[in-house]
């Protein structure tokens, strides 16, 4: 479906982006899809993306299970899956720039905002956290940085923060295989691509967490937060720049 060097290219970025997550804590998924749209078919970024996601939380969850925090994982998911299948209904109804507003402005509030009330980091938090990023891993494909925000507010140390993160996106990018291949999507042209990209994400992967043990909690809070930012950045960019034409001429 590719050709050599592009995919060769997409299984070396795959395994640079798993690295950044498990130093970081977050933001390699959303670099991968950024760098996925500017070079596939558009009908084929967001699927082909979310199970080369799966695989490589896969990945980092095993290599890290020892550190998940089991209780949030089990409250995140169920009503992750549950918000996926709310937003499978609506797939093509909802405002992409909308929402990716609305996601920029709520990553900014919870990365440099007050600490979320005791209300939210408990169960409730965890309840409509998995509910809102479960709707909106369909539409906007990496949801990974509102998920980490969330597992972030509740966790101070670096390596139980990437292994719980990595186990509640295991499930949440899961159900957009069938969801799409419902849709009507053909993974099986895709899936050598896909499963060199897993592999080379396993090795980023691997690399990364023996970098991650060797930073320190406030280091990695440090680095957590820029990757974060410039994301949140990110997205505001991509929302509103159709708009940058409309509003000079009405400047002018």
């Amino acid at each position: 479906m590719v050709s050599d060097a592009l995919f060769f290219g997409l299984v070396l970025l795959s395994a640079a982006t798993s690295l950044l997550t498990a130093v970081a804590g977050a933001g390699g998924g959303a670099v991968l899809i950024g760098m996925m749209a500017l070079v596939l078919p558009g009908s084929a970024v967001i699927p082909v993306h979310g199970l080369v996601q799966m695989g490589s939380n896969v990945g980092r969850t095993g290599l890290s299970w020892k550190h998940i925090h089991w209780p949030t994982v089990a409250w995140f998911v169920p009503f992750g899956l549950l918000g996926t299948f709310i937003g499978s209904l609506l797939l093509v109804q909802l405002p992409t720039h909308f929402l990716q507003i609305t996601i920029a402005l709520f990553l900014i509030w919870l990365t440099w905002g007050p600490k979320l009330p005791q209300s939210f980091r408990g169960r409730a938090g965890l309840v409509g956290g998995g509910l809102v990023t479960g709707f909106i891993s369909l539409f906007v494909g990496a949801s990974g940085p509102l998920v980490a925000a969330f597992v972030k507010a509740r966790f101070s140390e670096r390596l139980q923060t990437v292994a719980t993160f990595s186990a509640v996106m295991t499930m949440q990018h899961a159900p957009k295989a069938l969801v799409f291949g419902m849709a009507g999507f053909v993974f099986q042209d895709w899936l050598p691509l896909v499963l060199a990209m897993i592999a080379a994400g396993f090795v980023g992967t691997w690399v990364g967490l023996h970098w991650l043990k060797k930073i320190t909690n406030q280091r990695f809070d440090q680095l957590f937060r820029l990757i974060i930012t410039l994301l949140a950045l990110r997205l505001l960019w991509v929302a509103l720049e159709p708009f940058v034409p409309a509003l000079a001429s009405i400047a002018a």
